[in-house]
């Protein structure tokens, strides 16, 4: 929905709020503000729900971390689970874990992965992708999709059912089990959940393959849309393997620049506080990181899978890596920044997990019943990962009794915060400029932020105090007494 409204007299611009952006896991809204001839002046996302996740884990036992964080999300909590739990390995001391307990981790989040992105392209974007961004809104949708494509509907149900089992059978729950715990796991995979698992992971590949095809052929059906659509330039940031290979696991920090120059690369997640300072704007619950050495004006980037697919040098999976190769000769020899290529990557990732799930699963180390280590003691400990959005950093601080003392989360979307305003920004420029406004085109908004995936519930936390502001009114409605805090 949107809604229209006077802004200030002093500045005499119309407000255009699309409150809430539909279709993302939380709460936001974008505002507009237009002058008389329907000029765009300004465009801001804002993330409008506060929660203070950070603040309320500090006095808890360290142990409850990786339980308790996850309650950020429904859509993504394994990765929260699993980035809380390497980070407190490092405080249980267990500077590496067995194989058993990383490769029931991985079999865990590569699971997420697919789920998710199954999830999001299918369920969220398919019917934007599918109908158009002006097509109908009560068409625009899952049913819709279900009616008039009804083949591509049932895979994506089928797709995230499939990466939901994955995750109930290593982590106990399909959403917010306990799998994983500091030092390792709690379980070992069952060989009938194993064998339940592998009927069906051949099919997986194929209609994530599927998924690919269908991406692909959108972008090249409709070029002047999909590589224009939102356009803006960045830097890149993910994790890579020691090799260069895509992980989504484990691995070093690496920062590409918009020209696909590397910036950075081999740089140790445990010191990320020394790499990246997170602003904070009045107007927004969510924080802007961007790379200290840059600057807020040019050390901003973007994560998730368009980063990933181009940041790294490969794809360790045989038919993942060879969409990979396609989609980057797209580029014609530069990187890809249009936001919708978002999607196309997207589905490259949920093949390539698809892939690395049936190699897990012929690994008998699965099996095994060694899921604990432990060492010297340490009182702080960082842990990375690669969530289905992005790069997500957990980074906790305990005292001798174990209790929490600091804790500090840099969420995906959090990251992409300053990218999603500039595709915004973009869009507004291109589509709306001088023009009436219908929901159709503010749709476009909402397209372009959807193409980031966000989770706007893991993104929103904020420094200093929340403000507040109390109005008592009496029976006829009179203001009586009015107090602001913040």
């Amino acid at each position: 929905m949107f809604e229209l409204e006077t802004a200030s007299q002093t500045d005499n611009l119309r407000r255009v709020a699309i409150d809430p952006v539909s279709r993302v896991e939380g709460h936001g809204k974008v505002t507009l503000l237009l002058d008389d001839h329907n000029q765009v002046q300004q465009v801001r996302l804002h993330i409008v729900e506060f929660r203070g996740f950070e603040k309320f884990i500090q006095g808890r036992p360290y142990w409850e971390v990786p339980v308790m964080v996850q309650r950020l999300c429904g859509i993504c909590p394994v990765s929260h689970h699993l980035a809380a739990s390497k980070a407190l390995d490092l405080v249980v001391g267990a500077v590496s874990i067995t194989p058993t307990a990383e490769k029931m981790r991985r079999l865990m989040h590569y699971g997420q992965m697919l789920q998710s992105h199954a999830l999001h392209f299918f369920h969220l974007s398919s019917p934007d992708l599918l109908f158009g961004f002006d097509s109908d809104v009560g068409q625009r949708n899952i049913v819709g999709v279900a009616a008039a494509h009804p083949e591509v509907a049932k895979q994506g149900i089928l797709l995230r059912k499939f990466g939901q089992e994955v995750i109930r059978v290593t982590s106990g729950k399909r959403i917010h089990g306990t799998g994983a715990v500091p030092g390792g796991v709690n379980k070992a995979l069952d060989p009938a959940d194993r064998a339940m698992l592998l009927q069906d992971v051949e099919q997986m590949i194929v209609w994530s393959r599927d998924a690919v095809h269908l991406t692909k052929r959108l972008h090249t059906s409709n070029p002047a849309l999909y590589d224009q659509f939102g356009l803006f330039r960045s830097n890149l940031f993910s994790l890579v393997r020691a090799d260069g290979a895509l992980d989504f696991y484990h691995g070093h920090l690496r920062l590409r620049d918009g020209d696909g120059k590397v910036l950075l690369d081999g740089v140790d997640y445990q010191n990320y506080h020394h790499l990246l300072t997170e602003e904070v704007k009045s107007w927004s619950y969510m924080k802007f990181p961007y790379v200290t050495a840059m600057g807020r004006e040019q050390g901003w980037y973007k994560v998730g899978p368009l980063a990933r697919v181009q940041n790294c040098d490969f794809i360790p999976s045989p038919l993942a890596e060879i969409e990979r190769r396609e989609f980057m000769d797209h580029g014609q020899g530069g990187l890809v920044h249009a936001p919708l290529a978002y999607h196309w990557a997207r589905m490259i990732e949920m093949l390539h997990a698809a892939e690395v799930i049936k190699e897990l699963l012929a690994d008998d180390d699965l099996l095994g019943d060694d899921l604990m280590s432990c060492g010297d003691r340490r009182r702080e400990g960082v842990g990375v990962i690669e969530a289905p959005r992005g790069t997500l950093i957990h980074h906790y601080q305990v005292d001798e009794d174990d209790l929490v003392t600091m804790a500090n989360l840099i969420v995906s979307t959090t990251h992409n915060n300053q990218a999603m305003n500039e595709a915004v920004r973009q869009v507004a420029r291109q589509y709306l400029n001088g023009r009436e406004i219908t929901e159709g085109l503010l749709n476009h908004i909402e397209v372009a932020i959807r193409a980031f995936d966000p989770c706007l519930s893991c993104a929103t936390h904020a420094l200093g105090q929340m403000p507040l502001t109390v109005e008592l009114l009496d029976g006829s409605g009179r203001l009586l007494d009015r107090r602001v805090k913040g």
